[in-house]
C-alpha cells in the first residue's frame, strides 16, 4: 500500500474529529455559522474518504460522493459559515436559500450524469482527480502516455479528447467553479478580514494566528487542486492532509478561552453566612 492510499484516510480521520467538534458547538450555542461549518467539514471528510476508497477500487456512488461533496460543494458551505459569522444582515438568509437550492440542483445534475459515466477509463493507478473529466486536446497537443482518447463532435466541431469518467459537456461540471469561487472568497477572505480586525485592535492574538492558519489551509487545498489540473496530482493528498491539519489547528486556537473568559467562568465563592 502506497502513501497515496494512506493520506486520504488520515485526512478523513482529522475531518471527522473536526466535524464533531464544530457540530457539538452548534448544539450548545445554536449559532448558524457552526452548523454550516459542520456541514462543510462533513462534506470535506466525505470527499477525502471517497478519494481513499477510489484509490483501492471503483464504485460509482463513491465517485458521486467524491465529486458532489469533495470537488463541488464543501468550500461553498464552509465559506457560507464564515459569512454568517461576519455578516449580521437579512440578505444572508437569501444567500442561504440560493446555496441550498444550488446544491440540490448540483445533486440533481450529478444524478443525471451517473448513467453516462465512462467507467472503462477508471484505473487505481491514477488518483481520481486526474481522471474524472474528459479533456479536449488542443491543436498540436499530445495525449499522455497510456491515456484513452476519443474523437467526437463538441460544440459543433470535431475534436480529439482524452477520455474521463465524466463526458464532455456534462452540465454538473459547469456548476463547480461557482461553488468553489464563492467558497474561496468567503472562507479565505473572511479569515483574512477577521485576522486583520483582531490585529488592528490589538486584542485576542490567538484569533489572529487562528484565522491565518484557517486561510492558509484553505489556500493550500486550492493550490494543490490547481497543481493537479496542471498534471502534478501527486501533491494533492499531501495538500489535503496539511489543509485539514491547519484548519483544525486554527479552529482549536480560535476556540481557546482568553484569560478574562476563564476568570468569568469561575463561579463566585459561596458567602460565609
Amino acid at each position: 500500500m502506497s502513501v497515496n492510499h494512506v493520506l486520504p484516510f488520515l485526512s478523513t480521520l482529522i475531518m471527522l474529529v473536526f466535524t464533531v467538534s464544530v457540530l457539538r458547538r452548534y448544539i450548545v450555542r445554536r449559532q448558524a455559522h457552526f452548523l454550516f461549518w459542520g456541514i462543510g467539514l462533513a462534506m470535506f471528510g466525505a470527499g477525502s474518504f471517497a478519494e481513499a476508497y477510489l484509490a483501492l477500487a471503483w464504485n460509482k456512488w463513491i465517485f458521486f460522493a467524491w465529486y458532489l461533496f469533495g470537488a463541488a460543494l464543501n468550500a461553498a458551505w464552509l465559506g457560507h459559515g464564515t459569512l454568517y459569522l461576519l455578516v449580521r444582515r437579512k440578505w444572508v438568509n437569501v444567500v442561504t436559500g440560493i446555496l441550498i437550492v444550488g446544491s440540490l440542483f448540483a445533486g440533481y445534475l450529478m444524478l443525471q450524469a451517473m448513467p453516462k459515466l465512462d467507467e472503462a477509463v477508471f484505473t487505481i493507478d491514477k488518483i481520481v482527480s486526474e481522471q474524472y473529466g474528459t479533456k479536449v486536446l488542443e491543436e498540436g497537443e499530445s495525449a499522455p502516455a497510456g491515456a484513452l482518447t476519443i474523437t467526437t463532435t463538441y460544440r459543433g466541431e470535431e475534436v480529439t479528447a482524452v477520455r474521463g469518467l465524466l463526458p464532455l459537456g456534462t452540465p454538473v461540471r459547469l456548476t463547480t467553479p461557482f461553488f468553489n469561487i464563492y467558497g474561496l472568497i468567503t472562507l479565505v477572505g473572511g479569515a483574512i478580514y477577521s485576522a486583520f480586525l483582531f490585529w488592528r485592535k490589538r486584542v485576542m492574538p490567538n484569533r489572529v494566528i487562528a484565522n491565518v492558519l484557517i486561510a492558509a489551509g484553505a489556500l493550500l487545498i486550492g493550490f494543490a487542486s490547481t497543481l493537479t489540473r496542471l498534471g502534478y496530482g501527486e501533491y494533492l493528498y499531501v495538500g489535503e492532509l496539511f489543509s485539514a491539519i491547519l484548519m483544525y489547528a486554527g479552529f482549536q486556537l480560535a476556540a481557546k478561552p482568553q484569560p478574562h473568559e476563564m476568570i468569568e467562568s469561575v463561579p463566585a465563592p459561596a458567602s460565609a453566612d
